[in-house]
């Protein structure tokens, strides 16, 4: 452990090999605007986004294609100006390569922006809500890979009092580089982002958070926050996952975020510095989301660097334009080594959240025979979230969900850490990914379970209520007769005696 490591009190993680370099020291590169861009509609957590264009209309670029369905979703805008080929399904940028609705839009060339968008040369004077407010409609979401709209999370956060924005410039994965080469590039638009989030979000100050192997990125940003009191930079050992949410929250503040909490109940929301520069676009100059910066990387990719792509490009489209494969890649990976997903093929499109494409050879991925343990006790000491994988890992062979749930399956962040350590290459992560999965699957059955059983309930009281009232309306129906029938008996028994009366007289 490093000197620095022990001033910030980190005891665990990891040291992997970073492969960042030539890629991070490389310029930026442009990629053109494809002739079709893929544009899926499910690009952010939460409800995929509802199409509002239609086939055959032409749009600017910026125009809205979809909007967001639900309170936790996201609008999507055009990528570039063109005609709308098509709406339907798609292959997913994910393992299993299931289709996911997309809106496919046939560029015309001109790359013309939408006449209606809408700039402010004083953000400042914008209602904090306004923010938000412009923020979601221009689609932002996390661009650290979590992709949870960011508009959500700058009112709320307002809401709950927050005082201290973290920003997250970590990048701790292996590999990536992107918000490395956009601080370096755009430091003066971050910090005015984070500096527009911090009106939005009501909190006081803000903190940077930058691994100390990117000193080019450090010195960019603490050049264009040093005018600014409540915009400060702070190094962090470039530990993995020391960029996790809870791990920077920590680091920076010396705040632990209690197990099943959010951020903001310790006074502290945090965002991504791509964020924040997708933030300083909308609100500066009226761009939603379009594109987004991006890794292209690995072992057999022949120029690797960083590549500003339009969202809906398709991954081979990126890797051609930075250079293409020396050879057919091992893995192909979106995000990076440890947290992204493998790709079944490379026809798949760019979404918000791709921080990175990694072309890995055989060397980069060698897979090792699993082995028994050896009780080294490596993995609970490189976990971060302070757990026990191999006891987790033991409950969940055995088939003991709770088991494993009770020693903290649901904290694990899923960051890689105790595979990456284990003597015996036993596949942990899989292990947990697997537990969760199951235990979201049997969730959702409980929950349509419970809804179908709310749904029975009510019918049987809708029936019986229906009952009732039919039986009060024959009850009602038989009283009516009968009272009529004795009036009707009355009057007949009343015209008797009168009858009986005129006789006699």
């Amino acid at each position: 452990m490093g000197l620095m490591e022990k001033f910030f009190g980190i005891s665990w993680g990891i040291h992997p090999e970073d492969h960042k370099r030539p890629a991070a020291d490389a310029a930026t590169r442009v990629m053109p605007m494809p002739e079709r861009l893929y544009i899926s509609l499910a690009q952010h957590l939460g409800a995929p986004a509802l199409p509002t264009a239609l086939v055959g209309q032409k749009v600017k670029k910026g125009e809205l294609l979809a909007k967001p369905q639900g309170v936790v979703s996201a609008a999507i805008h055009a990528p570039t100006s063109g005609v709308i080929a098509a709406i339907g399904e798609i292959p997913a940028p994910h393992p299993s390569g299931l289709p996911v609705l997309a809106v496919t839009l046939a560029a015309d060339g001109e790359d013309a922006w939408s006449e209606t968008l809408q700039a402010c040369d004083d953000p400042f004077a914008l209602e904090p809500d306004e923010i938000s407010r412009r923020v979601a409609a221009a689609g932002v979401v996390g661009m650290g890979g979590a992709t949870f709209p960011s508009a959500l999370k700058l009112s709320s956060s307002r809401k709950a009092g927050v005082t201290t924005l973290i920003m997250n410039g970590g990048e701790c994965e292996p590999y990536l580089s992107c918000d490395d080469r956009l601080m370096r590039d755009e430091a003066a638009a971050i910090v005015d982002g984070i500096r527009l989030m911090l009106h939005a979000t009501g909190a006081k100050l803000a903190i940077v958070g930058i691994e100390n192997n990117k000193p080019e990125a450090i010195h960019a940003m603490q050049t264009a926050a040093a005018p600014f009191g409540d915009v400060r930079v702070r190094p962090v050992p470039a530990r993995y996952p020391v960029g996790s949410e809870k791990q920077l929250v920590q680091t920076l503040t010396g705040k632990e975020i209690p197990a099943g909490a959010l951020p903001a109940e310790v006074g502290v929301v945090v965002h991504n510095v791509g964020t924040a520069k997708a933030v300083h676009e909308v609100v500066r100059l009226g761009r939603p989301l379009v594109s987004r910066m991006l890794t292209v990387n690995g072992g057999l990719v022949k120029t690797p660097g960083n590549v500003v792509a339009p969202l809906g490009a398709l991954v081979e489209e990126v890797l051609a334009f930075a250079g293409g494969l020396a050879a057919a890649p091992a893995r192909l990976i979106m995000g990076g080594p440890m947290m992204g997903m493998s790709l079944p093929h490379a026809r798949v499109p760019v979404v918000k959240g791709t921080s990175g494409i990694l072309a890995l050879s055989g060397a980069e991925v060698a897979d090792h025979r699993e082995e028994s343990c050896i009780r080294c006790g490596h993995c609970a000491r490189a976990c971060p979230m302070g757990l026990l994988p191999l006891e987790m890992a033991r409950h969940i062979q055995g088939d003991d969900l709770k088991g494993a749930v009770k020693l903290g399956l649901k904290d694990c962040i899923a960051c890689g850490c105790c595979a990456y350590v284990c003597q015996s290459h036993i596949p942990l992560v899989q292990y947990f990914a697997h537990a969760k999965g199951t235990l979201a699957a049997e969730d959702r059955a409980r929950l349509r379970a419970d809804a179908a059983k709310k749904l029975v309930t009510a019918r049987n009281a809708r029936l019986a209520a229906e009952a009732r009232e039919k039986a009060e309306v024959a009850a009602r129906r038989k009283a009516e007769r009968e009272a009529a029938a004795a009036a009707k008996a009355a009057v007949a028994a009343a015209a008797e005696t009168a009858t009986e009366a005129g006789a006699a007289a």
